[in-house]
């Protein structure tokens, strides 16, 4: 290719990508501008904050409620009456809680993400044609459903079975896996490919600024006031996030009037993604790019979901403050993360940084393994301060081998995928904690600090043939 043909497509791409990240850019002819004009330089980011803070508000109270719920049950009265203690001879009755958490935490799990993976891969195709903006507000209209149905179960002390049910409510809107579909699309919508990577890392850190900011505020919250006050703020900043979507979020779609929710060629859009190899080689990439993104995310959410019920019981013994420190102190990895990424993209390709951060997160999940100690626990995520490094590359890789047009389909198929991973992980690490209670508490999580290393080994592999790909095109050109 000629140096003027390369100038003139830089040129044009530049342009491009500065005329849609401007703070209010131009609604194109045919699209259907926001009632009101956008505030600050932001787009979708607003919605993206307000949705994790919610779910990250909500996350380890509700754990910490069906673990008093079950303990009253029960007759269990650990972390109110003493009786968690350090000693190394667990308590029947407090294993019996754990276990019966666990498997709740399980069933509620698998509900809600079994309903939601149908749903997500509809939404995120539907997108492409019927715009970003509705994709946004249906999954917090549900997500403020099932708050409601949380507070309903609070208020009148209803079976926990009923907070199965208000997960299917919110999977029946896409669950928050389909805000990130939209968030992630739009981002992609407006970026060009060069910058790509830190969009979607700068939209990966709105997730951690929110859940830090959240674990902060739930823990002591929770301590003063219990469990319903700060789910009412869970149902308010669901509501908030859908009316900011309505107000202020600029369409970058041109919605399609004869776009059809309930089609099978939303799925077929999905398929054909990894169906066709046209570039040669795309279909492989994508396949492996998608099966790294899987496991990667699998371990987050698999640890994710154990770190209160780990802290909860002995030796550790936390109580609700400590829990939000802990929790915000993981957050916090998600600003080391984008900081450390912009850093290392300075002298390195995308696939070593994404190798950086999964030797971080492996490194840290083997501390916390054997962490007996509140000072070791904090070492353990402080170690992890890069460990979400990782998920944007692989986000950015796979929005790079699809086409403008597929985008949409693309980021559902991601976001399904995330909803496998939340079924997958809650299925093996709810059962494997358990099952391994007996000889080693923290054996789910050298379990996945080994299953890290299959994704570490693919995409070092991959990098290297890409970077021998790009020579080879150089020499040619």
């Amino acid at each position: 290719m000629a140096a003027s043909d390369t100038s003139a497509i830089l040129a044009e791409d530049s342009e491009n990508d500065s005329s849609k990240l401007c703070c209010c850019f131009k609604v194109p002819q045919n699209k259907r501008p926001p009632p009101c004009s956008c505030p600050f330089s932001v787009t979708v980011e607003p919605v993206m904050f307000l949705s994790t803070f919610s779910l990250a508000l909500q996350m380890p109270l509700y754990t910490q409620y069906l673990w008093d719920r079950i303990s009253e049950n029960e007759g269990y009265n650990g972390t109110k009456g003493g009786g968690c203690n350090a000693s190394p001879v667990q308590d029947p009755l407090q294993k019996k809680v754990e276990t019966l958490t666990a498997h709740w935490n399980l069933y509620i799990n698998l509900g809600g993400f079994l309903v939601g993976l149908i749903m997500v891969t509809l939404l995120g195709s539907w997108s492409d044609r019927a715009g970003r903006r509705l994709v946004l507000i249906i999954p917090s209209l549900g997500l403020a459903v099932q708050a409601s149905v949380y507070l309903i179960v609070m208020y009148l002390k209803l079976p926990v079975f009923w907070f199965l049910i208000g997960r299917i409510c919110s999977g029946l809107s896409g669950d928050f896996n389909a805000i990130l579909a939209g968030c992630f699309a739009y981002v992609a919508d407006t970026s060009a490919r060069g910058s790509r990577t830190f969009r979607v890392a700068i939209l990966e850190a709105t997730l951690g600024l929110a859940g830090m900011f959240a674990s902060i505020i739930g823990g002591q919250w929770r301590r003063a006031q219990g469990y319903i006050n700060p789910f009412w703020l869970v149902l308010a900043t669901n509501l908030a996030a859908a009316l900011y979507a309505y107000l202020f979020v600029p369409e970058t779609v041109t919605p399609d009037p004869e776009a059809k929710l309930l089609s099978t060629r939303h799925h077929q859009a999905i398929c054909r993604l990894y169906a066709s190899d046209t570039p040669q080689g795309r279909r492989t990439k994508l396949l492996l790019y998608t099966l790294c993104f899987f496991l990667v995310v699998s371990v987050h959410f698999g640890s994710g979901d154990l770190y209160v019920l780990y802290e909860l019981s002995a030796p550790l013994c936390w109580g609700p403050e400590l829990i939000g420190y802990g929790s915000a102190a993981k957050h916090l990895a998600y600003l080391t993360s984008l900081t450390g990424l912009r850093v290392m993209q300075c002298c390195l390709e995308d696939s070593w940084v994404a190798l950086v951060g999964l030797t971080s997160n492996i490194v840290g999940l083997i501390v916390i393994s054997v962490a007996n100690t509140t000072a070791l626990m904090f070492t353990g995520y402080g170690l992890c301060f890069l460990f979400m490094a990782s998920t944007p590359v692989l986000r950015s890789k796979l929005s790079k081998l699809v086409d403008p047009s597929e985008q949409g389909a693309l980021f559902a198929s991601v976001a399904c995928v995330e909803g496998l991973c939340s079924l997958v992980s809650s299925g093996v690490f709810n059962s494997l904690y358990p099952a391994t209670l007996h000889f080693m508490k923290g054996f789910p999580f050298i379990f996945g600090a080994v299953i890290l290393l299959i994704p570490a080994g693919i995409i070092g592999g991959l990098g290297c043939q890409e970077k021998r790909e790009s020579r080879e095109g150089s020499g040619i050109s």
